[in-house]
């Protein structure tokens, strides 16, 4: 049993330091991103979700990205 408090009282701490913990441990993955990608991106995110709109299906959204991505040379 007092294997189990500690064990508890281990994890209860482990969350309480990652819930407190400061954000800039969140820090940029070292690389940046291309105008061309980023407007892409937003055009491409835009018509799938006008997509999902249209149609019941979470197939369709994705494939109207990926088609838009592909068309904007961002996809192989």
């Amino acid at each position: 049993m007092v294997t189990v408090n500690k064990c508890l009282t281990a994890l209860a701490l482990a969350f309480a330091v990652t819930a407190f913990a400061s954000p800039s441990f969140a820090q940029a993955a070292g690389y940046k991103i291309s105008a061309a990608r980023a407007a892409a991106t937003r055009k491409c995110s835009v018509l799938a979700f006008k997509s999902a709109k249209e149609y019941n299906s979470s197939t369709i959204p994705w494939y109207t990205y990926s088609t838009c991505m592909a068309e904007h040379g961002q996809r192989p």
